[in-house]
């Protein structure tokens, strides 16, 4: 694995953390936070495996563009495109005054990041240990 991509998942893996650990808050929970960190860590992962395949990609949080990037080498992954469209609003959007995020928004963020990110770290080949956040 080439020292970018480890960097990317490590940053991958720090949005993960970072999203359970709040999602287990009983007491005032951050659902923005939770959210927000979904989404980085999909947008992390993504930017993980087309680094690995020496796929240049702009910054961008949009996900769904980055999703076509990869899409060539990993076809099967289309399966998640709505839910990639659905975790990219919230790298924004909840992070302004105007909106914040719901509970279950917040659950369905953490149960779609956690499908996606089970997927990519099994074609990154990441052996099963190393999976725990």
């Amino acid at each position: 694995m080439k020292p970018i991509t480890r960097e990317w998942i490590e940053k991958a893996e720090g949005d993960f953390a970072m999203m359970e650990r709040e999602g287990r808050a009983r007491k005032q929970p951050n659902y923005d936070g939770i959210c927000f960190h979904a989404q980085q860590c999909a947008e992390k992962y993504l930017k993980a495996r087309l680094s690995e395949s020496a796929i240049e990609f702009r910054n961008t949080h949009d996900l769904p563009a980055l999703l076509d990037l990869i899409v060539p080498r990993e076809p099967l992954w289309e399966v998640f495109r709505r839910d990639l469209a659905y975790l990219s609003d919230f790298a924004v959007v909840f992070r302004y005054p105007g909106e914040s995020a719901t509970r279950d928004q917040a659950k369905d963020a953490i149960r779609r990041c956690r499908a996606f990110r089970e997927h990519i770290r099994q074609a990154l080949k990441i052996p099963r240990q190393e999976r725990r956040a």
